[in-house]
């Protein structure tokens, strides 16, 4: 097998930790195999909130310098359950900087249960510069922490940010995070990193109802 495949199959498992390009739980193959990079070309479809209350800020250090603040419109986003059923992952998309740079940031949050506020939540952070073929990521949930996480239930918005089964009744939440990370995100060969020396968002969260027992 070449090293193609390998940078795959890596890029596959930083992804489905993280809960990017998803549907259904699988993997699309066309995504996970563009030319060269074998990075995903793919945008986050969701609204995220129709009241404006939506933000992302996160100061990156290191490989990229970039300092990320969207608001309201600028910024879409996704989020739910992690597909382990270990936590919550929350996704965000906009174009940051001067030089407006297309980032995608997605925060898979260790133990955070739906509806229920946190303290000092180990998070995974995945950071992809969509249109560069870069991809940052931790690969573990111990080099970024989420020290305060709340939860707000909410209605009125957009559909859910994520395909859910048909006729199924959801919960949307905002959510809203400020942490930090003490070790960099390296890059799939290693030779690059980045550091995420904090980062504060709010975003929403759709969860449906457990299978009906039979």
């Amino acid at each position: 097998m070449g090293k193609s495949f390998h940078r795959a199959r890596l890029v596959a498992g930083v992804l489905l930790s993280a809960g990017v390009g998803l549907t259904g739980g699988r993997v699309h193959a066309q995504r996970m195999l563009p030319q060269q990079a074998g990075l995903p070309a793919v945008s986050l479809s969701g609204p995220c909130l129709r009241s404006g209350r939506a933000y992302l800020r996160a100061s990156i250090r290191g490989a990229v310098r970039l300092d990320v603040d969207l608001h309201g419109s600028q910024v879409s986003c996704e989020g739910g359950p992690r597909l382990d059923g270990s936590g919550i992952r929350i996704g965000f998309e906009g174009r940051a900087g001067s030089g407006g740079r297309r980032v995608r940031m997605v925060f898979g949050i260790d133990g955070a249960r739906e509806g229920r506020p946190g303290q000092e939540l180990p998070t995974n952070l995945t950071v992809i510069f969509e249109g560069e073929r870069q991809l940052f990521a931790t690969q573990g949930d111990r080099n970024c922490t989420i020290d305060r996480l709340r939860q707000e239930r909410i209605s009125g918005d957009p559909a859910p940010t994520h395909a859910l089964p048909a006729g199924a009744e959801t919960r949307s939440y905002l959510v809203t995070a400020h942490g930090f990370c003490i070790a960099p995100a390296n890059d799939l060969g290693g030779k690059r990193r980045i550091l995420v020396t904090t980062f504060d968002f709010a975003g929403r969260a759709d969860f449906e109802p457990p299978p009906r027992q039979q």
